[in-house]
């Protein structure tokens, strides 16, 4: 067990932190306020080596571990939680051909990922199947040597940008989660459009809409995995970006910390820096202590991927943690700065408004806690 990071990993960490402090961060508040898409950040991105952090280099992707991918996340999440949701999107998408595809499919659907800026996403959550993945609507039928894809998504990060779609699909919906298959769309094809950007609460600069099939043929050839494997190949993708999505919580934390820190010690109250009385003190201990905590159990569970094993609980703890911990900590932070905390012209209201989400896609908390649960009773 070592603490401590290696000579590559802080590379890659000041790299990260050097994106989100110079780039990131001064066009932070343009893209929260209009909710445009930040094109021009993805792409000063892919030029660094911060997109695509999944795929292996064998297949053009940079290839770093699940350590070194939550390293570099968190330091994107601390410049801007939705850019990074918008960096990350494409590795959560990715992920089933990483995982379950064959070579021929990994050379044809991951590698022109590394050789010009190329958007994919993740095609998993429908209006009335969410969490409950089993009551998936979205239906596929084969014909010869394509299937026909039928139904709706929601909520999927940049789906207006892609031009590569993750979709998941029921052959019968009698059979539930062992119906599901995965299935590649390529470009966009007849049948497939995309609905308008969803006005969000945070997270403004990730771009986020429906996605219709409409009697869209697919080539058997992009089917990942076997017929009714879909289920099981969506899950452990999950198990796999649960880091990420919990390191995202852990640099929305840090800023609202650093935040405070900072504001703490110039605001002054009865004569003296407001960090001088206790009540602000304990705040900002609590916030330290709990996102370290945070930061551990991400780091394990990133760890224990890339030492080969299953890490459903150890995912499910530091996504869970992290998420409500973030929360806390960002409402916190708006507690620290006080009427200036709820004012759009200090850093600490959007972060309160970002965490939120963290809190619910990818798996709310309370799925977290089903997740910990049955985990615990085998």
């Amino acid at each position: 067990m070592d603490f401590q990071l290696s000579e590559n990993q802080r590379a890659l960490q000041d790299a990260a932190r050097k994106y989100a402090r110079d780039v990131v961060r001064p066009k932070a508040p343009h893209y929260d306020e209009t909710s445009d898409f930040p094109k021009d950040l993805i792409s000063a991105a892919f030029e660094l080596g911060l997109l695509n952090m999944a795929i292996p280099s064998e297949y053009n992707g940079v290839g770093l571990t699940h350590l070194e991918q939550v390293i570099v996340c968190e330091e994107l999440a601390w410049g801007c939680a939705g850019v990074a949701t918008s960096l990350i999107a494409n590795d959560l998408a990715n992920l089933p051909i990483i995982l379950a595809g064959t070579d021929d499919q990994k050379k044809r659907l991951l590698a022109p990922f590394g050789e010009k800026l190329k958007l994919s996403c993740f095609c998993l959550t429908e209006p009335s199947a969410g969490s409950d993945v089993a009551a998936m609507g979205t239906t596929a039928r084969r014909e010869g040597d394509e299937y026909v894809l039928n139904g709706s998504k929601c909520f999927i990060t940049n789906a207006g940008y892609a031009d590569q779609f993750t979709v998941f699909a029921t052959l019968d919906k009698g059979k539930k989660h062992k119906g599901i298959t995965c299935f590649v769309v390529e470009g966009r094809p007849q049948g497939l459009t995309t609905g308008k950007h969803e006005n969000k609460m945070g997270q403004r600069a990730s771009n986020t809409t429906t996605v219709t099939f409409d009697e869209v043929r697919v080539p058997v050839k992009n089917r990942i995995g076997e017929e009714g494997e879909g289920f099981k190949i969506a899950m452990a993708t999950l198990d796999n970006s649960r880091p990420l999505t919990a390191s995202i919580s852990i640099g929305i934390a840090r800023a609202a910390l650093e935040h405070s820190l900072e504001y703490s010690a110039q605001r002054q109250t009865m004569g003296k820096p407001i960090r001088e009385h206790q009540a602000v003190q304990f705040m900002l201990a609590e916030m330290a202590m709990n996102t370290h905590a945070a930061r551990l159990l991400t780091y394990e569970s990133a760890q224990v991927l890339d030492e080969g094993q299953r890490n459903t609980l150890q995912s499910s703890y530091a996504k869970c943690f992290a998420a409500d911990m973030a929360m806390k900590v960002a409402t916190d932070a708006v507690q620290v700065f006080g009427g200036y905390g709820y004012m759009k012209e200090y850093p600490v209201e959007k972060l309160m408004r970002d965490a939120k989400l963290i809190q619910v896609y990818e798996g709310t908390s309370q799925v977290q806690r089903l997740v910990i649960a049955k985990e615990l009773f085998r």
